[in-house]
């Protein structure tokens, strides 16, 4: 008995342009999804559990929590994190249904761009939030 396995969707490269790239990119999956997990649990509890919940999230708890650099770390992290992992997996799906190398290309550089965009503002946002909002 014989199995047989269907071909790869997408077209295989050269070995000689293949280095350790993936296997760093799997690794980063898998110990960027384990510490995502505790952030965001960690942020889910403290916003929605701790203290009477989602009632007490306004302006003026955000302010007083991103008044202390750990928090901002704290929220720093999942950004990056979440862009990046989500990211990483995006390429993936694109490397693997992407047939044409142009169509590749541009649909990798659309998500490079929209990545680094999300992280700027994100960490923008973050580091400059002013707490004192005069109106």
């Amino acid at each position: 008995m014989s199995l047989a396995l269907d071909k790869p969707r997408s077209q295989r490269r050269p070995a000689a342009r293949r280095g350790n790239g993936e296997l760093y990119s799997w690794l980063f999956m898998r110990l960027s999804g384990l510490l995502l997990v505790i952030l965001v649990l960690g942020h889910l509890f403290i916003m929605n559990i701790l203290d009477g919940g989602i009632h007490r999230i306004n302006f003026g708890f955000v302010a007083g929590r991103w008044a202390s650099p750990f928090w901002q770390f704290w929220d720093l992290s999942m950004l990056w994190l979440a862009q990046i992992h989500g990211g990483n997996g995006v390429r993936t799906i694109i490397n693997d249904y992407a047939r044409k190398d142009a169509t590749r290309f541009w649909l990798k550089m659309l998500l490079y761009v929209s990545m680094v965009l999300i992280i700027a503002l994100g960490t923008f946002v973050i580091f400059t939030f002013d707490p004192n909002i005069s109106n």
